[in-house]
C-alpha cells in the first residue's frame, strides 16, 4: 500500500513526498490506521522498523485541527539521543503545518527549554527526569494533553524510569489516547500497559527476529587479544562506518583513544560525557568526521544513521534483546550490514543463546588470535622470578624457635602473622605449610 491510502492532510503528504516516503513499513501499515481512529495501541517491533513514523504521522494529522499553542501531545523517550531524533523527525514531517515541538532533557539549560514552551508548542518530546522537573516547577502545563506516547518502553524500565513515568501520568488528563511502543515485553512493562491502556489494539511485527539484511559473524578470542582483533578487522576497507559496543563507559572512552592513536577516525559516546560533547560526537559520526563510534548501550537506541556498515560487539551483550537493539543500527533502510561479535570463554551462555537463535545463519570468523578453551587447556604454573624464589627460600629456612630462648608473647605472634600475610599479598607466596 501507499501512504496516500491514509489520506493525510495535504501538507503532511507533501512532506512525505519531499522525504521520499512512499510505502509504509509493516509496523506503520498496521499501527497508523487504529491510531487515526483514536484507539489505544500496544506496538511490539524491534528497532529500525519505522516505529517513529507510526505515531508521529497520526499525531500530526490529529493536531492539524484544534487549538494551537497548547501541549496536546507528549512523547516520552528513554535517552536524549532518541528524543532528539524524534524531535528532528517531527520537524521534517510537520513542515508547513505550523505545528511546533520542543525537546526536553537534562544536561542542558532548563531555562532555554522553558522559554520555548512558553512561546507555544503543541508537541513535547521529553526524557522523564527533566520533564518531571519542569512539572514540579510548574513550567509546563500538561492539562491539555490528548495523546501520550511511551517510546522504547522496555528501555525506560532498564533505566529505572517507570516511577517517574507514573508520576508524570498523574499530571495528565484521564481522558486521552495512549500509545506504547516496545521491542520486548518484560512483566513490569506489561503491568504498566495494563494500567494505562484502555481496550488497546495490539500490533506485533517480528519483534524477536533479527533484520534480514544483517549477516552475523562471531569471533572466538581471548579477552586480552580483543583489541588486536578489532584493529585487525578495522583494516578491512569494507568497514566504512562502524559502531563498536562496549559494556562500560570507561572501556568506551579508553578504546576510542586507542583507536584514535592507531590512526582511526574514532570517537566515543557514553553516559559520562556532557550533552555538548555527546552531540558533537554524534554529529561528527553522522557527517563523516568520524567513521568509528565506540559506545555503550545508550547508543543502541537513538542513533538514526542509515549508512552504518558494521556493528561490532567488542563486549558480548547481556541478553538477546540487547543484541537485537545493537545490531539493528546496521542494515537499515533496506541496506545490508554485518554484525561482528567477540566471544570469550566466559561468554558460553550467550554463545549458546545466539547459536540457538540464528542457527546456520550465524557464522564463525577466522581470527589470527585463537582463544583458549577452559575445558581442554590446563593452566600453566607461573615460574617464580628471582625475587620470589629468594624470598621463598628465606621463609622456608627461617628459625622456628624464639630468639634467645624467650617465649613468644601473644602480641609478638600476632605481629608475625600480620607480616606473613603482608608478604603473601605482596609476593603471592603462601606461608601455610
Amino acid at each position: 500500500m501507499s501512504f496516500k491510502n491514509f489520506q493525510f492532510h495535504d501538507r503532511i503528504q507533501t512532506a512525505l513526498d519531499n522525504c521520499g516516503y512512499e510505502t509504509p513499513t509493516p509496523i506503520q501499515e498496521q499501527a497508523i490506521r487504529p491510531v487515526l481512529e483514536g484507539r489505544d495501541l500496544m506496538g511490539l517491533a524491534q528497532t529500525g522498523t519505522g516505529k517513529t513514523a507510526a505515531f508521529v504521522l497520526p499525531i500530526l494529522q490529529r493536531l492539524c485541527s484544534g487549538p494551537k499553542n497548547k501541549v496536546r501531545a507528549l512523547i516520552i523517550s528513554p535517552t536524549r539521543e532518541l528524543a532528539e531524533q524524534t524531535h528532528n523527525y517531527i520537524g521534517k514531517l510537520a513542515k508547513g503545518t505550523n505545528l511546533r515541538s520542543v525537546v526536553v532533557y537534562g544536561g542542558v539549560s532548563k531555562q532555554a527549554q522553558i522559554n520555548k514552551i512558553r512561546r507555544g508548542v503543541e508537541i513535547v518530546v521529553a526524557c522523564p527526569g527533566r520533564l518531571l522537573d519542569l512539572v514540579n516547577d510548574r513550567a509546563v502545563n500538561l492539562s491539555a494533553v490528548e495523546m501520550l506516547v511511551l517510546d522504547e518502553a522496555d528501555h525506560m524500565f532498564d533505566q529505572g524510569f517507570l516511577p517517574d513515568i507514573r508520576r508524570i501520568i498523574k499530571n495528565l488528563p484521564r481522558k486521552r489516547q495512549n500509545l506504547v511502543f516496545s521491542a520486548t515485553m518484560p512483566k513490569e512493562i506489561r503491568s504498566l500497559v495494563e494500567d494505562i491502556l484502555v481496550n488497546p489494539v495490539a500490533v506485533q511485527v517480528d519483534h524477536e527476529k533479527s533484520i534480514a539484511t544483517i549477516s552475523h559473524v562471531m569471533y572466538r578470542v581471548d579477552q586480552k587479544k580483543k583489541v588486536l582483533l578489532l584493529k585487525s578487522l578495522l583494516q578491512d576497507e569494507k568497514i566504512a562506518t562502524a559502531i563498536v559496543f562496549t559494556r562500560t563507559k570507561h572501556k568506551a572512552r579508553s578504546l576510542a583513544l586507542q583507536l584514535e592513536k592507531s590512526g582511526h577516525k574514532a570517537t566515543a559516546l557514553q553516559g559520562n560525557m556532557s550533552q555538548q560533547k555527546r552531540q558533537r560526537s554524534l554529529d561528527g559520526f553522522k557527517n563523516g568526521t568520524y567513521n568509528i563510534m565506540v559506545a555503550t548501550d545508550i547508543a543502541a537506541r537513538g542513533i538514526d544513521v542509515s549508512n552504518i556498515s558494521h556493528v561490532i560487539n567488542f563486549d558480548m551483550p547481556e541478553n538477546s534483546e540487547v543484541y537485537t537493539h545493537r545490531t539493528g543500527r546496521t542494515g537499515r533502510a533496506s541496506q545490508t550490514g554485518e554484525a561482528f561479535t567477540f566471544a570469550t570463554p566466559d561468554n558460553q551462555r550467550m554463545i549458546k543463546a545466539l547459536e540457538r537463535r540464528f542457527g546456520s545463519s550465524l557464522t564463525y570468523g577466522k581470527s589470527s588470535f585463537p582463544t583458549s578453551s577452559p575445558s581442554t587447556s590446563s593452566p600453566q604454573k607461573e615460574k617464580p622470578n628471582s625475587l620470589r624464589a629468594e624470598y621463598s627460600e628465606k621463609l622456608e629456612n627461617r628459625p622456628t624457635s624464639p630468639r634467645n630462648g624467650r617465649k613468644k608473647s601473644h602480641t609478638r605472634g600476632k605481629r608475625s602473622s600480620q607480616r606473613n600475610r603482608a608478604a603473601s599479598f605482596d609476593f603471592g607466596i603462601s606461608t601455610r605449610p
